[in-house]
Order: structure tokens, then C-alpha cells, then sequence
């Protein structure tokens, strides 16, 4: 995939109507009061910047997922008023997403004026990608620019269809994550050290075969480790385990020793009585997991063979919690790692998701190079696979 796209700097904005693919599709309470403006905030400078350069901004989005037309919860009438607010100036709101009301206030917009349509999931023909509709949203600009990182590996109208009737160029979001994650896979400075968590072996697999080809240090935490630990043949009692993944667990430990990657597993672990904050927790080694528990986190001897690991990295890729982190006992692995690697100095990458929001609640957020916007998208990146919606966007 060519990681070199055009950007809103690489195309004449002043005077056009630009369609711009956000993703707000943020969190709202029961009275829809926003309660994470991050990904607003996130879309701020590629909005700004087609402002301040005389562009007629049109603002497009989905939201949670409405299953049949409009429906006032799923509305971007918050998104609108939190802009407006951002900006210091009106952000229009249109009524629909490619009818009259939306047609009507793009075609009024003047220079440097705001506009956001509704909703674009309010249509079933948004996730179908269907052309007709993709023609009708396009119809409503002159360039498009897919500023959305968090649904680029989704092929829906406004991520895709969409580029191929207009110019298309990515905003700065997308820029910033295909330029730092590009360059880790393609050309990262070494030691290149990932680690991978979260439950799951299955739902990472596709990243596990493609890092082994790149990294220098592959560590595995996480319900998935026991996965691994079971493969190894050791006692894992109730811990979670794929049984149907063993054999695929074996194949891609001996491909990392084939290639000389180090495949660091945990050795200990914090077992717990039962899936619950207040288990009985004990400490346990990694080969010998008594019956009646699980493991829940890694141990500490594990947290100083991960940190020691990740220490002297020059490139760290991180995706996936070491443990259950959002219960205080079962935190400390993630804490581990997430402190070892602010301390790195490396060029620190977190892959979206569940250690996105670990590091966004330890405090290190500042600490890391970047943290990725998008969960899907952003494991896809580092399987390797061609996200379809920076894929159509114009080459440099």
C-alpha cells in the first residue's frame, strides 16, 4: 500500500466546496451531552485549516448505528453545537444528509463557512456503498478530503464511493497516522519491539504474521498469552483459551524462532478465583495455574522481562491490554508495560482500542509518539492490509 498520499496542503481549497469524511462518532449520555470530545478535537486543525484558507468546509460523519433512517439520538445536532464552540463561529446544521435542506445550505455556503450534514448512516446505502448515493454526497462539493482514520478500513460512500467522483486528498489526521505508522512498518528504527494483548489470539493473528516479519522482539500478554502457554504445554486451569488455536499458536512461535524474533511469553501471572474485581487473587508461575483459577494479569517477574525488553527499543508498537485493566488489581501489568515504555524514548506507537484508552487513564497519553484514532483500522494497518478508504486517495 503507498503510504504517500496528497494532503489538503497539496490541493487548492480557497473557494471550493470541500466535502470532509469525520469520524464524531462520539460518545453521548442519556440527555446526548457529548462525554469524550477527543475525536472532536482530533478533526479541529484539518477543519481550521480549510477555514483559514477560504474554503466552503461541508462536514460529514456517521454516529453510533442507526438501523432503520433517522433517529434524534443518533443525531450530529451535538457534534454541531460543541463545534461551533471550538471554532468561534456558527457550524451550520443541515437537516438531512443528501436531500433539499442539505443541498440548499452547501450551495449558500460562503468562504470559510461551516456546514454539517446529518448523520450519513441515516441512508443504508452509506454501508452498502452504493454509487448513486456516493454520487449524491459528492454532488454536494467540488474536493474531498477523508479525514476519518477510524472507519478508513471500511469501503462505505463517504469513506470510498465518494473519491470517485471528486479530487481526494486525506486531512491531517490521516496524514499523521499513515506517515508514523507507515514508517514503523516500513522503515522503523530498531530495536523494533511489539507487544500484543487483549483476549483474543484469533482477532490478532493476521498482525502477529505480518510483525514477525518485521519486528526484532514480539511480546504476548493478555488473555491471548495463555493461548500460547497452553501450546507450550503448560497447566492454564480456567484461564481463556482458544482450544481450536493451539496448533496455529505452535506454527507462529516456531516462524518467529525460524526468523531469530525473541517471542517473549509471561512467565508469572495474577490468578484470580473467578471473572470478578473482587476475586481471591494469588500469585502464580505460568506453567503450573492451579485448578479453580484464572490468570487475569501478567506477574511481576513478567512485568520486569517485558520492561527489561522494551527498554533499549528504538520502535515500539503496542496494541492490546497485558490484563484486565479497568479492575485496579488486575492493572499493574498494564501500568508496567505502559511505564517502561514512556521511559523508552522510543518512537512509541498505540494501537487504538482498549491501550489507547489504558494509557488515556494512567496518565501517559503525553508520553507516547502517537496514539492511533482508530481500533479496526489501525490493527488492519499493522496486518498489513490495504485500508480502502486512504487507498483511494489521491498519490503525491
Amino acid at each position: 500500500m503507498n503510504y504517500n498520499k496528497k494532503s489538503v496542503e497539496d490541493i487548492d481549497v480557497s473557494g471550493k466546496k470541500v466535502l470532509v469524511r469525520c469520524d464524531f462518532n462520539v460518545p453521548l449520555d442519556a440527555d446526548l451531552n457529548i462525554t469524550d470530545e477527543n475525536r472532536i478535537n482530533g478533526a479541529l486543525p484539518t477543519i481550521q485549516y480549510l477555514v483559514d484558507h477560504h474554503a466552503k468546509v461541508i462536514l460529514c460523519s456517521h454516529l453510533g448505528r442507526p438501523k432503520n433512517g433517522p433517529e434524534a439520538k443518533f443525531s450530529l445536532k451535538p457534534v454541531a453545537k460543541a463545534l461551533s464552540a471550538k471554532l468561534g463561529k456558527e457550524v451550520q446544521m443541515a437537516d438531512d444528509v443528501i436531500g433539499a435542506d442539505a443541498k440548499a445550505k452547501a450551495a449558500a455556503l460562503k468562504d470559510g463557512d461551516v456546514l454539517i450534514i446529518e448523520n450519513v448512516r441515516f441512508h443504508k446505502e452509506e454501508e452498502k456503498n452504493d454509487p448513486e448515493f456516493a454520487k449524491e454526497l459528492a454532488s454536494l462539493a467540488e474536493i474531498y478530503v477523508n479525514d476519518a482514520f477510524g472507519t478508513a478500513h471500511r469501503a462505505h460512500a463517504s469513506t470510498e464511493g465518494v473519491s470517485h467522483y471528486l479530487p481526494s486528498v486525506c486531512g491531517y489526521l490521516i496524514q499523521k497516522e499513515i506517515e508514523i505508522m507507515g514508517k514503523a512498518l516500513s522503515n522503523p528504527a530498531r530495536p523494533f519491539v511489539a507487544i500484543l494483548g487483549g483476549a483474543k489470539v484469533s482477532d490478532k493473528i493476521g498482525v502477529i504474521n505480518n510483525l514477525i516479519d518485521k519486528v526484532d522482539t514480539l511480546i504476548v500478554g493478555g488473555g491471548m498469552a495463555y493461548t500460547f502457554n497452553k501450546a507450550n504445554g503448560y497447566a492454564i486451569a480456567d484461564s481463556i483459551c482458544e482450544e481450536d488455536k493451539l496448533e496455529l499458536a505452535k506454527e507462529l512461535m516456531a516462524k518467529a524462532e525460524a526468523k531469530g524474533v525473541k517471542f517473549l511469553l509471561p512467565v508469572d501471572n495474577r490468578a484470580g478465583d473467578k471473572y470478578a474485581p473482587d476475586c481471591h487473587d494469588i500469585l502464580v508461575d505460568s506453567d503450573n495455574i492451579p485448578d479453580g483459577y484464572m490468570g487475569l494479569d501478567i506477574g511481576p517477574k513478567t512485568e520486569k522481562l517485558f520492561s527489561d525488553a522494551i527498554k533499549g527499543a528504538g520502535t515500539v508498537v503496542w496494541n492490546g491490554p497485558m490484563g484486565v485493566s479497568e479492575w485496579e488489581k488486575f492493572a499493574n501489568g498494564t501500568k508496567a508495560v505502559a511505564t517502561a515504555v514512556a521511559e523508552s524514548g522510543s518512537v512509541s506507537i498505540i494501537g487504538g482500542g482498549d491501550s489507547a484508552a489504558a494509557i488515556e487513564n494512567l496518565g501517559f497519553a503525553d508520553k507516547m509518539t502517537h496514539i492511533s484514532t482508530g481500533g479496526g483500522a489501525s490493527l488492519e494497518f499493522l496486518e498489513g492490509l490495504e485500508l480502502p478508504g486512504i487507498a483511494c486517495l489521491e498519490d503525491k
